[in-house]
């Protein structure tokens, strides 16, 4: 059976840390699919598409390449469940993996239909610095019916919230970057040029 990992994300902007993340899956799973998505707990700074053509960049520069990542905007939608129905329509054979970062394992109890959605697809908790995994939450999932794995992936310790308040540019590729100042996305052009380290 194809293994399929889905993989959503704000991406506001895309990091190292997303990247880091995608290639570890690339090595653990037959498809890495990939999308810009709008958390309906979270508000965002930047239009859906800017996010989704970042993603698409931060894929492109993975190095090596990775040839089983790819970006399915098609599946973004604020309510989960939604997405893993076109994922099954998209792959009606795959055995379908959730991945989660360690933020939103509180959160996720509340998502839309939530027993629904644990019925039909395995979870992967990817560690994210400063969201310790703890093991009460872990249980209530347990509880609500879901299959819960622990990636064993320690990423940089980088983020899109980081970035934006303190736009280090140290967070992202040098790609990301320059799409960032080409398109003048989190008021990047107010800042010092040679504080942006632009190449």
């Amino acid at each position: 059976m194809t293994t399929i990992a889905l993989f959503g994300t704000s991406a506001d902007p895309p990091t190292t840390g997303h990247q880091a993340i995608m290639n570890w899956l690339s090595q653990h799973f037959d498809w890495v699919a990939v999308w810009a998505s709008d958390n309906p707990f979270k508000s965002h700074q930047t239009p859906l598409e800017h996010r989704a053509t970042m993603l698409r960049l931060l894929i492109k520069d993975i190095d090596p390449p990775r040839y089983n990542i790819g970006l399915h905007q098609e599946l973004s939608s604020p309510r989960t469940l939604e997405t893993v129905e076109k994922a099954k329509s998209l792959w009606p054979d795959g055995e379908l993996t959730l991945i989660i970062g360690s933020d939103l394992v509180t959160q996720l109890p509340r998502w839309y239909r939530v027993e629904d959605l644990l019925r039909q697809v395995e979870l992967l908790v990817v560690p994210r610095p400063g969201s310790p995994i703890e093991e009460i939450s872990l249980g209530e999932l347990q509880n609500l019916g879901a299959k819960v794995a622990i990636a064993s992936l320690n990423g940089p310790n980088v983020s899109s919230t980081a970035y934006r308040q303190h736009k280090d540019p140290t967070t992202l590729t040098p790609t990301i970057e320059e799409y960032i100042d080409r398109e003048k996305l989190y008021e990047c052009q107010n800042a010092p040029r040679e504080k942006l380290h632009i190449r």
